[in-house]
C-alpha cells in the first residue's frame, strides 16, 4: 500500500520523509530525541485517527499519537506520527463537574475553561503538555496528594481500537480496557477525547521563594519540617539552581489547595530565612498554575532523569544539595505521600516513596549529554538503597522500560491485554508495553 493511499484516507495534512516540513513535523517537544518516523498525519478529528489506524493495520506500520512530544522516546522507527494538535476542544460541566477534552487539548487550556467556575483539574506544572496523554501515564500533579492520580479521575474514553475502529469506554462497558488506559500507557488504543472529574478550587495559594546557595541547609531544614507537618492541600518543592550566568541558588515552590491566609500559615517557616532573593507566592486562579515554577513552554534540549527517594537524610542532602553536580543545572524533589500512596482503581500503582528526585541539564550538544548522563548515573549510584528503581510511567526516561513501573502481576496483565487487543502491533506508547 502506498503512502498516497494514507493521503486519499484523510482530511488532515500527510508529510513524508523528504516533504519541506517533515523534519520539524517529527521532531517531538524535547529537542534531544531522534524521532523517526515513516510519516506524520495532522489530524483533523477522530475520522482521520481511526483512518490512520486502518491504513497501519493494513500496511503492517504502527501508529504513535503525541499532540507535541513530552514524553517522547525515540521509540518510534517506522511508525506513523499522528499529531493530534487539532483535538483542542474543551468542555466543562459546573453542575456535574466534569469536563470532556480532545486528545490535543493541553493543561493551559483545561484550567483555563475550569478556573471560570471555581473548579480544577489535576494538573501538573506545566501549561502545554496534554491532558491525555499525561492521564494515560498516570498524571502526577500539584494537587494529587489530595485527590491522588488523574488517572483515577478519569470516567470516559473515547477511543480508536486496533481495526480502526471507534468506541466510548467506561469502567462498566469495557473494564478492563479502561483500567489499563488509566494509568498503563498508550499502548492499547488510540484515545482521541476523554471526560473526567474537576474538583472545587475556591481558592488557591502560591509561587517560589529563592534563596543564594549559602541559605541551602536552612532552606533544606524548612522543608522537612513543613512537609512532615503539610495537610493534603499542600505540595511542596525543593530546588537547587545553578543555571547558566547566575549565582547558584535554592527554592521552595509549593501550591496550597485552601485560603491564601491558610497557605502562608502553613509556609511561615519559609518567612524566617534570610536572604530571599525573590518571592512570587501570592493569590493564584487555577488558569495560573503554571505560574508556580517557570517552566519552558517552547521546544528544549532537555536531559531530565527522575527517581523516586525514599529519605532526605544527611547523607542524601550532601549528595543532592551540597556536592558538585556539574554540568546539571537543576535538582529538584518533590514531595509524594498523601492520597498519591493510596491504592488506584486503574494500572497505576500506588507510590510510598518520600520524595521524586529529578535531575536537570541540557543536551546542547553530544559531549554535553554524555556529560550530563554520565552525572545522573553517578548521582543515582552514590544514593544507593534510597532510590527505589519505581517510578511513575510519566516520568520515564528514554531507557526505561514499563519494568520500573509495575509489578509482576500488572505487567502480566498489561502485556495480556495488549496481545488480546492489538495482535498486530498497531498501536506504539512512548514506552511500550511489551518492550
Amino acid at each position: 500500500m502506498s503512502h498516497n493511499t494514507l493521503r486519499s484516507a484523510v482530511r488532515g495534512r500527510v508529510l513524508l520523509p523528504g516533504d519541506a516540513a517533515f523534519e520539524a513535523a517529527r521532531t517531538p517537544w524535547n529537542l534531544t530525541v531522534d524521532q523517526p518516523v515513516a510519516a506524520v498525519v495532522h489530524a483533523e478529528d477522530a475520522d482521520d485517527m481511526a483512518a490512520v489506524v486502518r491504513y497501519a493495520r493494513d500496511a503492517g506500520l504502527s501508529v504513535t499519537a503525541q499532540p507535541n512530544g513530552h514524553g517522547a522516546s525515540g521509540d518510534t522507527a517506522g511508525a506513523i506520527l499522528v499529531r493530534t494538535r487539532r483535538l483542542d476542544r474543551v468542555e466543562v460541566d459546573p453542575l456535574t463537574r466534569r469536563a470532556r477534552v480532545g486528545a490535543g487539548a493541553n493543561w493551559g487550556e483545561l484550567q483555563a475553561a475550569a478556573a471560570q467556575y471555581g473548579l480544577t483539574g489535576l494538573a501538573g506544572s506545566s501549561p502545554v503538555v496534554s491532558v491525555v496523554g499525561y492521564t494515560l501515564g498516570g498524571g502526577l500533579s500539584w494537587f494529587g496528594r489530595a485527590f491522588g492520580w488523574a488517572a483515577d479521575s478519569v470516567r470516559a474514553f473515547d477511543i480508536v481500537d486496533a481495526d480502526g475502529q471507534r468506541a466510548r469506554v467506561t469502567a462498566e462497558s469495557d473494564p478492563e480496557l479502561f483500567w489499563a488506559l488509566c494509568g498503563g500507557g498508550g499502548d492499547f488504543a488510540l484515545v482521541t477525547a476523554m471526560e473526567f472529574e474537576l474538583y472545587a478550587a475556591p481558592a488557591l495559594f502560591g509561587g517560589t521563594v529563592a534563596w543564594p546557595a549559602a541559605r541551602t541547609e536552612a532552606v533544606r531544614d524548612a522543608f522537612l519540617d513543613i512537609t512532615a507537618q503539610a495537610p493534603p492541600e499542600l505540595t511542596v518543592w525543593l530546588n537547587r539552581l545553578q543555571l547558566p550566568q547566575m549565582p547558584p541558588m535554592v527554592t521552595i515552590a509549593a501550591a496550597y489547595l485552601g485560603e491564601p491566609d491558610r497557605g502562608r500559615e502553613l509556609l511561615h517557616r519559609l518567612d524566617t530565612i534570610d536572604g530571599t532573593l525573590a518571592d512570587t507566592r501570592r493569590e493564584l486562579s487555577p488558569a495560573e498554575v503554571g505560574a508556580i515554577v517557570p517552566e519552558p513552554t517552547d521546544p528544549a534540549p532537555g536531559l531530565l532523569r527522575t527517581e523516586l527517594l525514599t529519605t532526605l537524610d544527611a547523607t542524601a542532602t550532601e549528595i543532592l544539595l551540597h556536592a558538585p553536580i556539574d554540568p546539571l543545572f537543576g535538582v529538584q524533589l518533590r514531595h509524594l505521600g498523601g492520597a498519591l500512596a493510596a491504592p488506584t482503581r486503574g494500572a497505576t500503582p500506588a507510590f510510598t516513596e518520600t520524595y521524586a528526585v529529578a535531575l536537570q541539564a541540557i543536551g546542547s550538544d553530544p559531549d554535553a549529554i554524555t556529560a550530563a548522563h554520565a552525572t545522573q548515573k553517578r548521582i543515582i549510584a552514590d544514593l544507593g538503597a534510597r532510590i527505589t528503581g519505581h517510578k511513575p510511567y510519566t516520568l520515564l526516561s528514554p531507557g526505561d522500560t514499563p519494568a520500573a513501573v509495575f509489578d509482576a502481576a500488572t505487567l502480566t496483565r498489561l502485556r495480556t491485554l495488549k496481545r488480546s487487543r492489538d495482535p498486530r502491533g498497531v498501536f506504539r506508547a512512548n514506552f511500550p508495553i511489551l518492550g
